[in-house]
């Protein structure tokens, strides 16, 4: 499905990118957290959780020393196996830890502007396949583009786009906001809420 704001986010920054991505993994990481809660597995949420708390440290605190190549590692051990469940958890679960994947690869590479495309794209995916997983059938693009839960998705996706475009240079009380804010609502793009 096209999204208008990946044009837009040409013209971001590095930071930006990285911060718009951190945001996205944070609306998924409900969808991880339920996932290992059915499977007792809540080790590994904890795990995850960490990686992206280093993140938002890295993204908030000045010459902050964090191996992300170390964290890749970790997160790499608890990423489910699709073939191993059979029920539809596995599938935003996977989801979310492919989107923190792609964060920490560009963290390393700084390749972040594909990133912030790809997991803007994968969240819209994950919100389509929940659609099609719950209506039994495949829908449309206009379908997926009219459903209310695709539009609340974009419209968060340009929230956050804009918030982050009208900084002229990084602004860390507006990055920490963020954070508190998706914190505080604690709700995935699939519209799972979990209490932290």
């Amino acid at each position: 499905m096209k999204n208008p704001i990946h044009k837009r986010l040409e013209k971001l920054e590095s930071w930006q990118h990285i911060t718009f991505i951190t945001c996205l993994c944070e609306r998924m990481y409900p969808n991880y957290h339920l996932f290992c809660q059915v499977t007792n597995q809540q080790e590994n949420a904890r795990i995850y959780h960490n990686i992206l708390n280093l993140v938002w440290e890295y993204l908030t605190v000045k010459d902050v020393k964090i191996n992300f190549d170390n964290q890749l590692e970790k997160l790499e051990n608890i990423i489910p196996d699709i073939n191993d469940y059979d029920f539809y958890g596995i599938v935003p679960a996977v989801d979310a830890c492919e989107a923190l994947s792609e964060l920490l690869h560009t963290i390393i590479a700084g390749s972040t502007l594909e990133q912030a495309v790809k997991v803007s794209q994968l969240s819209i995916q994950t919100v389509a396949i929940f659609l099609e997983t719950e209506l039994e059938r495949e829908l449309s693009e206009q379908e997926l583009k009219n459903s209310d839960e695709i539009e609340q998705e974009l419209d968060i996706q340009w929230q956050i786009y804009r918030l982050l475009n009208e900084c002229e240079k990084r602004d860390i009380s507006l990055i920490s906001g963020l954070k508190t804010d998706l914190r505080e609502q604690m709700i995935s793009n699939i519209g799972i809420k979990i209490d932290c």
